[in-house]
């Protein structure tokens, strides 16, 4: 990879990483089911005027994008007050080996043994999280935020059983289009459970800061994020890029130590080197294949 290309996958990374931070800074202003919901609005509008839609039939449009918006809905539930945004960056890489189970188990493809060790490393590492979210001294996780941070990494890896059904698509249109389907849902789940105040009292005395973390949700993360990692996937193999994704949990854990101050515990390091171990064996068998 020339060093531009290079540079632009660390951004990407670093882009997706860091939003943990982003979300939890829009987290202290907005209920989050109403966050996830703007977050989808503004990833749509006004794009779809400008973005073609990919030729991809509408169900699966609809599909994913109900499926995106509740793993983003869970996962600001959780980050609300239930999981630090370094954990949460962690825990939602389980989404890779729940997609690898559901695709054996729904389409049928074998997984190599290797994988089965990444998997068994990998899930070490959550126990560890999970064994921690039962200690009563330990603030970073919960029980209720370990199950929703893990039940939205289960809709992405439905998102993601769906999305290769389709085969090489314009990601980026994807993307645009497919958030219109994850607005009604999570705007009528907000309405029901925070209530209409929340749109009317909690958007119009919303920060600045608070609108720039519901914009950095849409145009770095869907259209500079996924335009660009789209991109680099046109003009590289798919084993070139991928593994420029494990460096997620390191921006992810680091930036929320240095701007929010959460704490790097011994126990917190191992689970992180279990789970990036075990994705990184993951991603060296499918570069082998």
């Amino acid at each position: 990879m020339p060093l531009s290309h290079i540079l632009l996958a660390l951004a990407v990374v670093a882009v997706w990483g860091t939003n943990f931070v982003v979300i939890k800074f829009g987290l202290t202003e907005l209920p989050p089911l109403l966050l996830a919901t703007m977050r989808f609005l503004l990833s749509a509008l006004p794009w779809l005027l400008f973005i073609q839609r990919p030729a991809v039939a509408w169900r699966h449009l609809i599909a994913y994008g109900v499926l995106i918006g509740f793993m983003f809905g869970l996962l600001f539930l959780a980050m609300r007050n239930d999981v630090s945004p370094g954990l949460a960056s962690l825990l939602m890489q389980s989404q890779v080996f729940m997609t690898l189970l559901l695709v054996a188990w729904l389409q049928h493809e074998r997984m190599p043994r290797v994988q089965y060790a990444g998997l068994a490393l990998a899930t070490l590492g959550f126990a560890l999280i999970a064994w921690q979210s039962f200690s009563r001294a330990q603030a970073d996780v919960t029980p209720l935020g370990l199950a929703l941070a893990l039940g939205g990494a289960l809709c992405w890896a439905c998102g993601n059983v769906v999305s290769r059904s389709i085969g090489r698509i314009d990601m980026l249109g994807f993307m645009v289009w497919s958030s219109v389907f994850a607005v009604p849902p999570l705007l009528i789940l907000s309405l029901w459970f925070e209530g209409p105040a929340a749109i009317t009292e909690a958007l119009p005395r919303a920060s600045l800061a608070a609108w720039a973390a519901m914009v950095w949700q849409a145009v770095g993360n869907t259209l500079f994020g996924f335009g660009a990692w789209g991109w680099l996937l046109a003009r590289h193999p798919a084993a070139t890029i991928t593994p420029w994704a494990l460096l997620i949990p390191f921006f992810g854990m680091g930036t929320s130590a240095l701007l929010l101050g959460e704490p790097l515990q011994a126990w917190k390091l191992a689970a992180a080197a279990l789970v990036i171990g075990g994705l990184a064996v993951n991603v060296l068998a499918s570069r082998r294949r």
